[in-house]
């Protein structure tokens, strides 16, 4: 790491629901308003582009890489409402073979490559009329990233061919907050490696949507206005000899978050794979207009998507359900909020520190007859199993040896709960001694 570089500013967390979009459509009504009385010009824009786009194809497919064609095709894409913006074009290095870019939306090696000549590999493995159609360079049958690798450095050895563009966070991302954690991979090809930023801006509608497809992104593309690619070409950089791979992929990383004033995060590709999971499980609450209310009522907050913290606490509250079914939500949640471990959290509801109502399920099978027959009681409850493990004593006849036996069963009940726990999770540990 270079010790005169200035920190990023991703020192804080930065969540995986901040990194990507789920919603398109504007959360603000008077944005939602101007969309709606756009939406007929859109939809006119969107037709007719439509049919522009299939002569800007035929064109690139007929015009040999060259400057003529690179800005023929430019001016064509501003009709279709590309305007793509670069910033100092001196920078770019003439000898860089590899550049290294932010990725934001499907269509970021199209947008540079109107700027200069360079060529994307296919990295999902497909192949075909369709990949060739949107620009991506084919390398043969990659079954590895090893063997992608390889071709990488097959062809960036060879002289004559165009540099390569590369996306080290393999996917995309908003590109509002922060960039991903940069694969080590692109930085395998060659030790010199030139860095360009990327920012992408449009009206109305998020740029990008975590599960929408290339086509639904080209289509909404055409529909917009306008949307605006702003290109900045930083100095090349190069590997020292003593530098491991990873350490160069990470100060890369960081002199573009630099650069971009976004956060430098350690999460993944693999991590947007398990939001989007988590997004298909449990869909965010669509964005709904506030109802109407009198004129002398004060306005309400809008509901907001819950916090990583708020999450964090319902997975542990859940934990404690599972050992004390019969203590309800609100009561573990709030005791969890001041504890923060699950150990002290069943420890304060088995000693009677945290006051409760017990659940309606609770009440209804304290409520059923004593001579209900088998199949009727329930078998759901372990609590009553820690109760029955618990063996019970004659009833004391001084206060004290009662005060005594009371204490004795809350304690067994204690470590029953802890062992029950255990078993399930691990040995119980609290949030701060992670």
């Amino acid at each position: 790491m270079d010790p005169s570089a200035a920190p990023s500013p991703a020192a804080a967390p930065v969540g995986s629901d901040r990194l990507f979009d789920s919603h398109r459509l504007p959360s603000d009504g008077l944005l939602l308003l101007a969309l709606l009385l756009y939406a007929p010009v859109g939809l006119c824009l969107l037709l007719l582009r439509l049919f522009i786009g299939l002569h800007v194809f035929l064109v690139s497919c007929a015009l040999p890489d060259s400057v003529l064609r690179r800005f023929i095709v430019r001016v064509m894409c501003s009709v279709l409402g590309l305007w793509v913006r670069q910033s100092d074009p001196r920078q770019r290095s003439l000898r860089a073979r590899v550049y290294v870019a932010n990725h934001i939306t499907p269509f970021d090696h199209n947008v540079i490559n109107l700027l200069t000549s360079c060529h994307t590999p296919v990295l999902n493995g497909s192949s075909g009329f369709i990949c060739w159609s949107r620009g991506f360079l084919e390398l043969g049958a990659a079954g590895s990233r090893a063997e992608l690798l390889e071709s990488l450095k097959a062809y960036s050895s060879q002289g004559g061919h165009p540099p390569l563009l590369l996306f080290p966070e393999e996917t995309t991302t908003n590109g509002r907050v922060g960039l991903l954690r940069f694969s080590s991979w692109p930085f395998s090809v060659l030790d010199t490696v030139q860095p360009v930023a990327l920012q992408v801006q449009r009206p109305f509608l998020a740029v990008s949507v975590a599960e929408a497809s290339w086509v639904t992104e080209l289509l909404w593309t055409f529909f917009v206005p306008f949307t605006v690619y702003q290109v900045r070409w930083l100095p090349s950089v190069c590997r020292p000899a003593e530098e491991a791979r990873e350490d160069f992929a990470l100060r890369v990383q960081e002199l573009l978050a630099l650069e971009l004033g976004l956060a430098s995060t350690r999460l993944t590709a693999a991590d947007k794979a398990e939001h989007l999971k988590r997004l298909r499980h449990h869909p965010p609450a669509p964005h709904t207009p506030a109802p109407s209310q009198p004129s002398g009522a004060r306005p309400r907050a809008a509901p907001s998507l819950a916090s990583a913290e708020d999450v964090r606490l319902m997975g542990l509250a859940q934990h404690v359900k599972e050992v004390l079914p019969h203590m309800p939500l609100e009561a573990i949640h709030k005791d969890l909020a001041q504890t923060n471990c699950v150990d002290a959290t069943i420890a304060n509801l088995l000693e009677g520190r945290v006051p409760f109502t017990p659940s309606e399920a609770e009440g209804e099978d304290a409520s059923l007859a004593p001579d209900a027959s088998p199949a009727q009681q329930p078998t759901t409850s372990s609590q009553a199993a820690v109760c029955a493990e618990v063996p019970v004593k004659v009833f004391a006849r001084s206060s004290e040896a009662r005060h005594l036996s009371l204490q004795e069963r809350k304690r067994a009940l204690y470590d029953q709960a802890r062992r029950r726990y255990a078993e399930k999770y691990g040995k119980p540990q609290c949030e701060g001694s992670r």
